[in-house]
């Protein structure tokens, strides 16, 4: 049993090792990738590839080398990690809490939505006028809109949307442009003025746009941070296991492997050969 924890946490981080090439891979591709969506994942895809990377390979060399400051930085980060993932986890879940939409007028399947349902911090940066012309142009490129160019008028009675597809490809359902053309001033969402016929203005610059595009993150953020509690169980599993071959190692090095270590010291203190010098001294003078 003296063993176990080592070969098993060598044998896991050897798995992580292999699995982090992937993840860099998909990174590299990414930024060489013309594509502007796909810019968005590749700083984290790089730098979650590399941590665990490094991690994984300094679990590795101490659990089956019997390398015991290897073993020491592994789990000194990953009980960052732990914490790390933690903090966003639960960042992500009060975040992500308001929204879903309403129901949109005329017993229509799909649902409308408005940015003012959404938490402050998401709002700030999707008004962020960078932020949104990058978004923009993704979905300019994604060629989202263009599925609806078919759609009858039945379609829209019958027919679900995405939340991109309800908040950027068509005008809110309650506005009436027919009044609008007869000239009766009426009180209507500031979004019906800002939509477009034009294949690329559309309602891009809508609130309802951005409204979905952020429905899309806290969907995909939901289900991440889900990922993100599983994920976290695992790897105190696993950390408790590191700590246990973290102790085989230490009880290696002073060839007690078996047992209670009743060494007291592993290795001299810096000032012991000085101390050990004037006691010789001292002898030589008495």
């Amino acid at each position: 049993m003296y063993r176990f924890s080592n070969t098993l946490i060598g044998f896991l981080n050897l798995f992580t090792l292999i699995a982090s090439i992937p993840i860099i891979g998909g990174g590299l591709w990414m930024a060489r990738s013309s594509t502007t969506c796909e810019s968005f994942l590749q700083t984290p895809l790089l730098v979650v590839g590399f941590v665990v990377l490094v991690v994984s390979l300094a679990g590795f060399i101490g659990a089956c080398f019997n390398v015991a400051w290897a073993l020491w930085v592994y789990l000194v980060v990953m009980l960052f990690l732990i914490a790390t993932l933690m903090g966003l986890t639960i960042f992500g879940f009060i975040v992500t809490a308001a929204g879903g939409g309403v129901e949109a007028p005329g017993g229509r399947v799909y649902r409308e939505y408005h940015l003012e349902q959404y938490s402050p911090w998401l709002r700030k940066r999707i008004k962020d006028p960078r932020y949104w012309l990058t978004i923009r142009s993704c979905l300019l490129g994604s060629k989202t809109c263009a599925q609806l160019a078919s759609w009858t008028p039945l379609d829209y009675l019958q027919r679900d949307m995405s939340p991109i597809q309800s908040g950027c490809c068509k005008p809110p359902t309650a506005c009436n442009y027919d009044m609008m053309a007869a000239g009766a001033m009426v009180s209507q969402d500031p979004d019906c003025y800002r939509w477009n016929n034009a294949p690329t203005l559309l309602c891009y610059e809508c609130d309802s746009c951005k409204a979905g595009v952020l429905e899309n993150v806290r969907r995909d953020w939901h289900k991440l941070s889900v990922l993100n509690v599983v994920v976290v169980i695992l790897l105190i599993g696993v950390y408790c296991v590191g700590c246990c071959a973290f102790r085989n190692t230490k009880r290696a090095e002073t060839d007690y492997p078996y047992g209670h270590n009743q060494m007291t010291k592993v290795r001299p203190r810096w000032d012991y050969y000085w101390w050990r010098w004037l006691h010789d001294k001292k002898e030589q003078l008495y």
